[in-house]
């Protein structure tokens, strides 16, 4: 997002030292804060008023509330609660023209002309800098609980998530799927993980429940699953019954990213599908990959509850990382030829950027494309937010 080109000539802008949380609203639950204030902090000024900011990632100690609003990030609870878009109320942001437009209202509703706030939120710096923002809360849950289930295909897992979803209502706070290829490089390179089932499946669902009163949690998940195992939709499951046990169960599915790390480049796509087609599309895209490049091993997890797909190509054993990113342009066009097949989104929750951009042509709608180029030309006619990255000069 914030890398420059090699002209010399951009300028890179932080906005650390903008760490104000400027106000905490627990009557009408809502806070409003500096752009540089760490998602973290939000968080912990959300606890110490009694209430919650659900949005969360791992990098939530590092990352800022003005670049989760720039990219419209994702992370663990948009099942439930949304992306960072559904999260913000208001807007702080300063014009490429130097004006700076106060939109910082704590207003559910407010039908006075066009949705300004949406439009600068996902634009990754292109139309102007957000300064500041006003926040949704949320009451914090007293309790939650957590399963690791074990399953054969996708297909059963979003059969295991539609089933939840009616049973459990808006309790189902998470909803995440790995294959067992993620939990072997997570147990061979994060100290003390292990796999928390005794057999071996080929897919895997970490589900979470949270609510205000906890009370009958437990018992929900253990009645969901266990209908679940009778029907054989799942083959089999553990159910974390405190604290401890649920963190140790998220340390397995936070622990890929640096899982992946470790075992080296991949090639990766951060793509969004109908949940419904989500399935088709895992088995179409396996098949794909592995007749054009056989032996490349495939990293698919993500936030399933939204339908968001962390699905990432490896390197074989042998193969340097330079030969596979040479073939990182045809692996782009299998998989997303697929994504835009079935009516998916090439990028879910990590933006455009550069990697992206010239890839956009390709399965946007031209007319939205015309849009977005208009949008960009009424509000930086100079080109001076961001050059480079979401749209193609």
């Amino acid at each position: 997002g914030t890398t420059p080109d090699g002209s010399g000539a951009q300028v890179i802008l932080s906005l650390n030292r903008m760490k104000r949380i400027r106000e905490v609203d627990p009557v009408n639950n809502t806070l409003c804060a500096d752009a540089g204030v760490l998602l973290a902090d939000v968080q912990a000024a959300a606890r110490e008023a009694g209430r919650f900011f659900p949005l969360s990632l791992g990098a939530e100690g590092s990352c800022t509330i003005g670049g989760n609003l720039a990219t419209n990030a994702g992370g663990t609870a948009v099942l439930r609660y949304g992306n960072t878009r559904d999260l913000a109320l208001g807007l702080e942001v300063v014009l490429p023209d130097g004006r700076v437009w106060n939109g910082l209202r704590g207003l559910r509703k407010d039908n006075t002309g066009y949705d300004l706030k949406s439009l600068f939120i996902g634009s990754e710096g292109t139309l102007g800098i957000i300064t500041g923002a006003v926040l949704k809360l949320y009451p914090a849950p007293a309790g939650r609980v957590a399963a690791w289930v074990g399953a054969e295909t996708p297909a059963q897992v979003v059969g295991l998530l539609s089933r939840l979803q009616s049973v459990c209502g808006e309790r189902l706070t998470a909803f995440e799927m790995m294959s067992a290829r993620c939990l072997d490089l997570v147990v061979a390179h994060v100290s003390g993980a292990a796999s928390p089932l005794a057999g071996r499946h080929a897919y895997y669902a970490l589900v979470e429940l949270s609510d205000t009163e906890p009370a009958g949690l437990p018992a929900l998940l253990e009645a969901a699953l266990g209908a679940a195992l009778e029907a054989g939709v799942i083959q089999d499951c553990v159910v974390a019954m405190n604290d401890t046990q649920v963190q140790t169960l998220w340390r397995l599915r936070e622990g890929i990213s640096q899982a992946q790390v470790r075992a080296g480049k991949a090639v990766k796509h951060d793509i969004a599908l109908p949940i419904s087609r989500l399935a088709a599309f895992v088995e179409e895209a396996d098949l794909a990959l592995v007749s054009d490049f056989p032996g490349l091993p495939i990293i698919n997890f993500g936030h399933i509850g939204d339908g968001n797909l962390h699905y990432n190509v490896a390197h074989a054993p042998g193969q340097s990382e330079a030969e596979l990113l040479a073939l990182q342009g045809e692996i782009y066009g299998v998989v997303h030829d697929s994504v835009h097949a079935h009516k998916g989104s090439i990028s879910a929750e990590h933006g455009v950027g550069q990697l992206k951009r010239d890839e956009l042509p390709r399965y946007k709608n031209p007319v939205e494309l015309a849009l977005m180029r208009r949008i960009k030309r009424a509000l930086d006619p100079q080109g001076l937010m961001n050059p480079g990255k979401v749209l193609s000069t």
